[in-house]
């Protein structure tokens, strides 16, 4: 007799007496073969867990193992697409079973019959090594798709293949490898979820992700290949910034994982995507994007395997030689998976009932990130920014406090700021990057040596305003000397006039570095012209009150030009400057 079930305990299953499982390998349980994973290996039972509703599932149902881990399965088709947890397709999924998916429900992760326009790279005899390319198709307008050598293969082609028409299974390459074995290469691959995709060499981070956000590029920067945090209570803005992020950040491919999330936000980042166009190409931004949808009221082993299988399709197109930015929304709903799994398994619990592996767990999802050099020898990166949402905007409890030791990148949401309607709600107090310096050089060359002063006199207001506030609350500003009331209305104009964005208008929705430095000059403009007429370094050879500056309207009339401007016509801000000094001069 075969492995059956022994028990069944929610997504929990169990088999005695088991000797032919092989850790995390992948099995079906049942007789509607539901996946599962091996979890847990003793000489009396095996214990799985299954990525599926087990509602009807019973002792005595067979259990088959399949020899190999749970895989993702890589090649044209992903982009464009949406899956759930372990990488099923979910249009087609609803297609066969309506709104709600059928248990067992098995389809192929890419459609087997449709064919693309495949162009050979190889010809018969050339030897090949691993990562290196051998056939290219168009996957989208946007994208080339890049069939590459598996790692760990390498010989020399026996056969090729000519141009045409191929379905993802039609064997384009026949390579022979040293030992005399021969291997077809189709136009996809399989590659376990968990095991990271081998690299040619780590690269130093030099570079910025561009969003067009300026409280982010600014202020608090993130690499190319670097790692991100976006913690934040309940309507604090995480899921619209991510999706800010989705739409202009300057990566070549979008991966949006959905884990945990509930089922109304998913559709909204589907009909937004949907109708978005990318900015550089005129092209729909699907065109560049998958979506991983593991919604609130799907399996939970399945939320704790999403992570997982988003990140390894972020590698396969990095190994291409693309730049992959994945937003996971939210790595607070995988550690929940992670907690009532562990619950079910009776592991000894850790801090708020997570399992102690907790911070290994997160530590190894954002090492997945980085600046490489691919087997290859493309240069590429995965930038990964994920949400994290603490219960009650308790930043203390472990997620967020994990996940800050791994993460360099740090952008805390405040609701306070969110209620007041200021967007991105990131509190420039509580934030921080340590990428900053890293990419001086960059930001020299790019955005203008002065970029990097600016942003640091910009900052040294604002916590020379938080300072300020502090005394402001116990006794009042009237005590305070015009030069340090004007600090505060300076950090206000900042607040308003800079930080705050408007996603929804088109000269605010993304904003260029170029425009970003001219708007702090601007401002700084202003602060030390105004700094010099209080103090009567100025024009006026006299002191002048900030209460006559400020009825002058000059500071609320700075706050109107991010929206004046257009992105292409920055000389307009010379405007500004000249208005500047007539104000100040009149006085």
């Amino acid at each position: 007799m075969g492995n059956v079930v022994f028990s069944v305990n929610g997504p929990v299953v169990t088999v005695q007496n088991a000797s032919d499982f092989k850790m995390l390998e992948m099995v079906y349980v049942g007789e509607r073969r539901l996946i599962g994973e091996v979890i847990g290996i003793t000489r009396e039972k095996t214990t799985i867990q299954v990525y599926e509703s087990t509602t009807g599932l019973a002792p005595g149902a067979p259990v088959l193992g399949t020899g190999a881990p749970l895989s993702a399965t890589l090649g044209p088709g992903i982009l464009s697409n949406i899956y759930d947890g372990i990488e099923r397709p979910l249009p087609e999924l609803m297609q066969m079973s309506g709104a709600m998916i059928d248990v067992g429900a098995n389809l192929p992760s890419l459609d087997e019959e449709k064919q693309w326009q495949v162009t050979l790279c190889v010809r018969e005899g050339e030897t090949l090594e691993e990562g290196q390319i051998y056939a290219v198709c168009p996957e989208t307008p946007l994208i080339e798709h890049r069939c590459m050598v598996p790692p760990g293969l390498r010989g020399k082609v026996v056969s090729a293949a000519g141009n045409g028409l191929y379905r993802v299974k039609d064997t384009v390459v026949l390579l022979e490898d040293e030992a005399g074995k021969r291997h077809e290469l189709t136009l996809c691959q399989k590659w376990p979820i968990r095991t990271p995709r081998p690299i040619g060499k780590r690269l130093p981070i030099t570079m910025p992700l561009i969003t067009g956000q300026r409280v982010i590029d600014t202020l608090f920067p993130i690499a190319k290949g670097g790692t991100a945090a976006i913690p934040g209570g309940f309507g604090t803005g995480k899921t619209m910034t991510q999706h800010q992020l989705a739409k202009w950040c300057d990566a070549d491919i979008i991966v949006y994982v959905g884990c945990g999330e509930r089922g109304n936000e998913m559709t909204q980042v589907l009909e937004e995507f949907s109708e978005l166009v990318d900015p550089k190409s005129g092209q729909p931004l699907t065109a560049r994007t998958v979506l991983i949808a593991n919604t609130s009221n799907m399996p939970v082993a399945a939320r704790e395997a999403s992570i997982y299988t988003g990140i390894t399709l972020a590698e396969y197109y990095r190994d291409m030689g693309y730049h992959v930015a994945i937003m996971a929304d939210s790595t607070s709903r995988w550690a929940e998976a992670l907690r009532e799994i562990s619950g079910r398994l009776e592991e000894m619990p850790a801090e708020e009932g997570f399992p102690a592996y907790l911070p290994s767990r997160i530590s190894q999802f954002y090492e997945r990130a980085g600046m490489i050099r691919t087997l290859g020898g493309k240069d590429a990166s995965i930038s990964i920014i994920g949400a994290v949402s603490p219960q009650g905007a308790d930043f203390s409890e472990p997620v967020t406090q994990n996940t800050k030791r791994f993460v360099r990148c740090f952008w805390a949401l405040d609701k306070s700021l969110a209620y007041t309607r200021h967007y991105p709600a990131i509190n420039w107090n509580d934030s921080y990057s340590e990428y900053a310096d890293d990419l001086a050089d960059w930001y020299a060359g790019h955005a203008g040596r002065s970029f990097l002063a600016r942003r640091q006199e910009l900052m040294g207001l604002l916590h020379e305003e938080n300072k300020l506030m502090e005394i402001v609350k116990l006794i009042g500003s009237d005590v305070l000397p015009d030069d340090q009331k004007l600090i505060i209305e300076t950090a206000k104009l900042v607040r308003t006039g800079f930080l705050q964005q408007n996603a929804y208008h088109p000269a605010d929705t993304f904003v260029p570095l170029p425009k970003q430095l001219r708007m702090m000059e601007v401002i700084l403009h202003l602060y030390h012209g105004a700094r010099d007429a209080i103090t009567g370094r100025g024009v006026q050879k006299h002191a002048v009150a900030l209460s006559e500056i400020l009825e002058t309207g000059i500071f609320s009339r700075l706050t109107k030009m991010k929206y004046e401007i257009p992105n292409d016509r920055l000389e307009l801000f010379d405007e500004y400057d000249a208005e500047v000094d007539q104000v100040l001069q009149a006085l």
